[in-house]
């Protein structure tokens, strides 16, 4: 069955991206194969104005936008990308996000002039909130990964990834934009490039719905990596992923720390734990993976200091 996207729309995406989030490093990491038993490419998402893939859908997002104003729910780096999208379009931007989102997210929401509106309770309570504000309002919704402009965005790292003979690429799997924008292509371009979705087990929603081809949801995600901790799948999105995506797989908390470690000691690189889940992924399935080709996605950067420091210093 076919997907919700469509490649020549993703291939049109780059002429309406802003080229700052486009064509984003993409290198062989030597360091890191003598600790993960395979050769791993990295794809540098963080090198842009607000330092996450998201940019690249928010774009597409304000560019289509018919209004001057819109809402949408974030963990935080959605959030930032449609204030920096819509901040140089001299749109109104809101943005509801959980109280207990990482702060440097929510400082730099603000900071980029989005209106911020908080919600004592995790992702979903945002969700429910930003879409009470669309409605009462009559302004856009920006849902990410329901809405194609964010799935069409993420999907143009797949056109940058599907010209090498990589055996597996890893993607981080949260609400499902990169996931499943990313898997169009190389299915599409590349079909014979393993694609393998990364979740915490503590966020584990979409994997279990892939698993099991249906929607479950959650009654809590427990994950320091907050920028994929949903618990209600969108139907929509999970069948495009069932069409495009090899296996998903969860993957333990200190595997992610350790990810986080890695990409930093031995690749110089700030991670979000979000980020590291592809490395969490090889350190976890050594076997799997072994003497393989593979890409992960560095998807995001905004981690707030202190925990990255003691991330980098400690095993908890």
């Amino acid at each position: 069955m076919p997907t919700r996207l469509d490649t020549a729309r993703i291939r049109a995406a780059r002429e309406v991206i802003d080229p700052v989030f486009l064509d984003t490093p993409l290198y062989e990491c030597e360091a890191l194969e003598p600790e993960l038993g395979c050769s791993v490419s990295i794809k540098l998402e963080t090198a842009n104005p607000v330092r996450s893939f998201k940019g690249r859908g928010t774009e597409l997002v304000a560019a289509q936008l018919t209004g001057d104003a819109a809402v949408c729910a974030s963990a935080g780096n959605l959030g930032q990308a449609l204030a920096w999208s819509g901040r140089k379009r001299g749109l109104d931007i809101t943005v509801v996000a959980s109280r207990f989102a990482t702060p440097a997210k929510l400082d730099r929401i603000r900071a980029l002039g989005a209106t911020l509106e908080l919600v004592d309770g995790d992702h979903e309570l945002a969700r429910d909130r930003a879409a009470e504000i669309a409605r009462s309002t009559g302004i856009r919704l920006v849902e990410d990964s329901l809405d194609l402009e964010t799935c069409e965005g993420a999907a143009t790292i797949g056109l940058e990834l599907v010209d090498i003979p990589f055996d597996t690429v890893l993607i981080a799997l949260g609400g499902g934009a990169m996931a499943t924008g990313i898997g169009h292509v190389l299915k599409d371009l590349a079909p014979g490039i393993e694609v393998v979705c990364v979740q915490p087990a503590g966020a584990p929603a979409m994997t279990l719905s892939f698993r099991e081809q249906r929607v479950v949801t959650t009654e809590s995600a427990n994950t320091i990596a907050d920028g994929v901790a949903g618990r209600r799948p969108i139907p929509e999105v999970l069948a495009d992923l069932l069409q495009v995506a090899d296996d998903a797989v969860l993957v333990e908390e200190s595997s992610i720390i350790a990810g986080v470690r890695l990409l930093h000691t031995h690749a110089g690189l700030v991670a979000e734990p979000s980020a590291a889940l592809g490395l969490a992924a090889l350190l976890e399935n050594p076997t799997r993976f072994a003497s393989r080709r593979v890409a992960t996605i560095i998807c995001g950067s905004n981690v707030n200091p202190p925990d990255h420091h003691r991330w980098i210093q400690t095993d908890r």
